[in-house]
């Protein structure tokens, strides 16, 4: 059998506990000198189901499930192409929410208060498109639990939380939401690249590379540089 690198073990246990809805968190965008944080949040439509179906070679499309399902993992292991072909399985399989914070809010509030911020607005984006879709499901539900990526839980958010270290290589609702908001990320910084293309953002994506300080040093910052960033502040300034 094949191996699942990320795994429903957490949020199957949580669920066990009592918990109704188990949301997996993510973001992308902290270190690029440019364009947005993304985050996503996610959960399956159905986990017991997905349990059942991976735990079931009997099933006609067991193989095609689980090689699926071993694409959801930290986005950072995948390709880009990789990314793209399970993006849509990703929409199909999870409820998914989206939360965008731009370059001025990233350069008004700092950039880990704006992925703060873009994980708050993910989450909520979700919720309303579970109640959307599955309104008596949805308002039944009196525990929820986010599973935040990394060490640290969202400040100021009234929703239980637990900080999962490496989340995203461990749990499969955060490597979901991790897949989302990078191909989200990407797909808008592609976006910028046809209004600013000089910078190479279709390549780099906006992060400080060698061509992409080399573009900054020539034709100094645009619009959705990230003016306080140290090396585009420096350049700004001159």
């Amino acid at each position: 059998m094949k191996k699942i690198e990320a795994t429903f073990d957490l949020e199957k246990e949580l669920l066990d506990k009592g918990f109704d809805f188990v949301i997996g968190t993510d973001e992308v965008g902290r270190g690029p000198l440019a364009g947005p944080v993304v985050a996503a949040a996610a959960v399956p439509r159905n986990l017991q189901s997905v349990i059942f179906n991976l735990e079931n070679p009997k099933d006609p499309n067991y193989e095609l499930l689980i090689t699926n399902y071993n694409l959801i993992r930290d986005s950072k292991k995948l390709s880009e192409k990789q990314r793209e072909n399970i993006f849509d399985f990703i929409r199909e399989n999870f409820y998914v929410g989206i939360g965008i914070c731009n370059h001025e809010t990233i350069d008004r509030i700092n950039i880990l208060e704006a992925s703060f911020l873009a994980m708050k607005k993910a989450t909520q984006d979700l919720q309303r498109k579970i109640n959307l879709e599955n309104p008596e499901t949805y308002s039944q539900a009196t525990k929820v639990c986010i599973l935040v990526d990394g060490n640290k839980k969202i400040p100021n958010f009234s929703m239980e939380q637990l900080a999962v270290i490496g989340g995203d290589k461990i749990c499969k609702s955060i490597s979901a939401a991790s897949i989302i908001a990078k191909v989200t990320r990407d797909r808008m910084m592609l976006e910028a690249h046809e209004k600013y293309p000089l910078y190479g953002f279709e390549r780099h994506k906006g992060y400080g590379t060698k061509i992409h300080m080399e573009a900054l040093q020539k034709y100094g910052p645009c619009e959705i540089h990230r003016k306080s960033f140290a090396p585009v502040r420096r350049l700004a300034s001159h």
